[in-house]
């Protein structure tokens, strides 16, 4: 079955940071573009950060620059997103996709909370 699933989401204080992770199944994620996106209530969907499936290259939303890291590990088929300082406007689901010409897979998503 292909998919890709996420993990690492939570609760966290202003300030703090989390890791979330992005495994895929069933196919080889290294030729990929990945993407992390996140959907806040009431809000559309908004792409925050991407690494490219070769070449490595990353962009990330002005929102977010200096504060995320995208990588990914292709030994283990997962990428990640290292989110610090993270603050209450950064309270959403997060969403990984990878993209490869006309294959596009979505996560099921994982909640991020900051608050205090």
């Amino acid at each position: 079955q292909l998919q890709l699933v996420e993990s690492g989401g939570g609760l966290v204080q202003p300030g703090g940071s989390l890791t979330l992770s992005c495994a895929a199944s069933g196919f080889t994620l290294e030729y990929y573009a990945i993407g992390w996106f996140r959907q806040a209530p009431g809000k559309e969907r908004e792409g925050v950060a991407c690494i490219h499936g070769t070449g490595g290259g990353t962009d990330y939303a002005d929102s977010v620059s200096g504060r995320f890291t995208i990588s990914r590990d292709n030994v283990i088929n997962t990428a990640y997103l290292q989110m610090n300082s993270l603050k209450p406007e950064d309270t959403a689901v997060y969403y990984c996709n990878a993209n490869l010409r006309f294959s596009s897979y979505w996560g099921q998503g994982t909640q991020v909370t900051v608050s205090s």
